[in-house]
């Protein structure tokens, strides 16, 4: 599933090479639309059998403050939150009717701590998180899991728009404005491959722990931003104008 038709091919490409036994199909899809998300839902359903495991991957970035336009809010909530919302209420009927379901939820470290430079993003994760939390509360007794994956910085088009299938090897995108994020974040933290954090996601599954952390440093920032709110935006203060040369 994704919204790039270009990566999609190459994806399911990718796994047909390395999963020749495993039917893999791809949907085109816009998850800020529900109606979308919902057509998924009942496409897959129809074709394939009921859904056990729902994985929401989708996410957006800005390098935008406050001063980001109202559609670039919007259309952030959009895929970073509302579209957990509509995948979550398209799937829970089946799921409590039979007793069971498991809704792998990617938010981001910036739902638990903060993303400098970004604000759309750092407030649409942490609603992401929220969101996650509440079912878990909501539905954890009823049969249904819930866990929500808070990396940092991987390497994907998100954090480097180079590795867009749909951009040309030789196009420019140097002036992308993700890139300015990604330079803050290749300066704070370590960045992960996806392979590393889909580990840390099998092993969790496993077990069925909520809170997924590959960069496991970040529930020490957790922990130190709960215990002492005052010093650690005053911690995140300096680290920012450290990052910008300031």
């Amino acid at each position: 599933m994704d919204l790039d038709a270009v990566a999609l091919d190459r994806s399911l490409q990718e796994l047909a090479q390395v999963f020749p036994e495993v039917k893999v199909s791809s949907h085109q899809v816009d998850v800020s639309k529900e109606s979308e998300v919902i057509a998924l839902i009942h496409q897959v359903t129809e074709t394939s059998g009921t859904i056990d495991l729902f994985c929401g991957n989708a996410g957006i970035g800005t390098a935008l403050g406050l001063d980001a336009p109202n559609q670039v809010w919007q259309s952030t909530l959009d895929v970073n939150l509302m579209a957990h919302v509509y995948a979550a209420r398209a799937l829970m009927p089946a799921w409590l009717d039979r007793g069971r379901g498991y809704y792998l939820l990617t938010a981001s470290a910036a739902g638990l701590l903060t993303n400098l430079g970004d604000a759309p993003y750092s407030v649409s994760k942490h609603g992401a998180v929220a969101l996650a939390e509440w079912m878990s509360i909501t539905y954890g007794d009823r049969g249904i899991g819930v866990s929500c994956l808070c990396p940092q910085g991987v390497r994907t088009p998100l954090l480097f728009p180079e590795m867009k299938a749909s951009v040309a090897p030789d196009s420019d995108s140097a002036s992308a404005p993700e890139d300015a994020v990604a330079l803050a974040v290749v300066r704070a933290q370590r960045i992960l491959e996806p392979s590393e954090v889909a580990e840390s996601v099998v092993n969790a599954l496993a077990t069925e722990q909520f809170l997924i952390l590959p960069h496991e440093e970040v529930a020490a920032y957790e922990q130190a931003r709960a215990s002492n709110r005052e010093r650690w935006l005053s911690a995140m203060r300096r680290l920012q104008a450290q990052i910008s040369g300031g």
